[in-house]
């Protein structure tokens, strides 16, 4: 709990992993959490991509390569990153995958492939995460659930399964883990203005208009938007919140 003084909102002292944080929502989380005053380490599979986010979040970043679905490096990252920043205080799975298809051509292999990143790679760094937190004094671990978490959306039964399966892991560890000083909570983003948006969304515009058609706030979101909800849960603000899904998403999850 904050000094009475103090800012409730501010992120000085916390030292946070994002998985896939080097485009898109994982960026927008960064620059929140960097804007908040935390130390960050991004980590993804692309060393270019994570270089070239550093030098755009300053000196507060830092980068580790990491393919979450290396379960057993797991552990290890965590452990790099405690040894050159101190003790993790934040952890966001955010690291996606997906595959898009009829479910009927879905194969077993396409399948496993995308629970992989999402729901193993996610479990192996959480477990590894809570364990240190819960001697180091606390923190909190979001999960980037999906309005796939919360609605039927067509032809993404792998990524909506395992999007899914995060809300499953969310109450189970806040429930284990939240008596021991570990938050764990989930943020399920609606259309957010990213680079692949842009690429594929925007380019068509009857997919377009359907999808503001279904957002109350009538536009997208975009990455800070995802940031800023995400450093509120990580913050002391949020110091009584555990076990949530938080919608990010204009109305969509609400609306006709």
């Amino acid at each position: 709990m904050p000094e009475q003084d103090a800012d409730p909102f501010k992120l000085a002292g916390q030292v946070t992993l994002i998985t896939g944080g080097g485009t898109g929502i994982g960026l927008g989380c960064a620059q929140a959490f960097v804007a908040q005053g935390a130390k960050v380490v991004i980590s993804g599979r692309r060393e270019d991509v994570l270089k070239a986010a550093v030098e755009k979040l300053g000196p507060q970043a830092d980068f580790r390569v990491h393919d979450v679905t290396d379960f057993s490096a797991a552990e290890g990252v965590i452990e790099s990153v405690e040894e050159q920043h101190g003790p993790l205080t934040a952890l966001i799975n955010n690291a996606g995958h997906a595959v898009k298809k009829p479910t009927v051509d879905l194969t077993e292999e396409e399948m496993l492939g995308v629970f992989d990143v999402h729901v193993r790679g996610a479990f192996a760094l959480s477990k590894h995460a809570a364990t240190r937190m819960m001697v180091s004094g606390g923190g909190s671990i979001l999960f980037m659930a999906s309005m796939a978490s919360l609605i039927g959306i067509p032809n993404i039964a792998a990524y909506a399964a395992a999007k899914s399966a995060h809300l499953g892991m969310v109450r189970t560890m806040a429930v284990e883990w939240s008596p021991k000083g570990v938050r764990v909570n989930a943020i399920a983003p609606g259309w957010i203005m990213t680079d692949m948006t842009k690429e594929t969304v925007l380019k068509d515009a009857e997919r377009t208009e359907k999808i503001l058609s279904r957002t109350p706030l009538n536009e997208f979101g975009e990455p800070e938007d995802i940031g800023w909800a995400a450093a509120f849960l990580a913050s002391p603000a949020a110091r009584f919140i555990t076990g949530v899904c938080l919608p990010v998403d204009g109305g969509v999850s609400i609306g006709f």
